[in-house]
């Protein structure tokens, strides 16, 4: 995993996982690596992992098993999807209609 500085790692280990879940690579009730063993094969802080499954343990995408580990949670992906389409409605989306106009593009021509 490559990290991109200008967002912190912990939400882009989230945002990994949460891509994961959308392309169907992992499914409901998929284990997931445990806190060290992601840390170990990305060369992170546990800490960090832990930090990023805190935050999809809180939304509802994974959840762990005392003594197994983490899971992917059911329903999970619709979770992944309603989230990822209000955050490019809220924020992708605007820009690309601004820059669109810049650019004269015909919004019909591209549908």
């Amino acid at each position: 995993m490559e990290f991109d500085s200008n967002k912190p790692i912990y939400l882009q280990i989230s945002d990994n996982l949460c891509e994961r879940i959308l392309s169907g690579e992992l499914k409901p009730e998929d284990r997931i690596l445990s806190v060290r063993e992601l840390g170990a094969e990305i060369g992170v802080n546990p800490n960090t992992v832990a930090r990023s499954y805190e935050k999809l343990t809180d939304a509802g995408i994974i959840y762990t098993k005392r003594g197994l580990g983490y899971f992917v949670a059911p329903g999970a992906r619709d979770l992944v999807l309603e989230a990822e389409r209000k955050a490019f409605m809220e924020n992708d989306w605007p820009k690309l209609l601004k820059r669109a106009e810049l650019l004269d593009i015909d919004l019909k021509k591209l549908i």
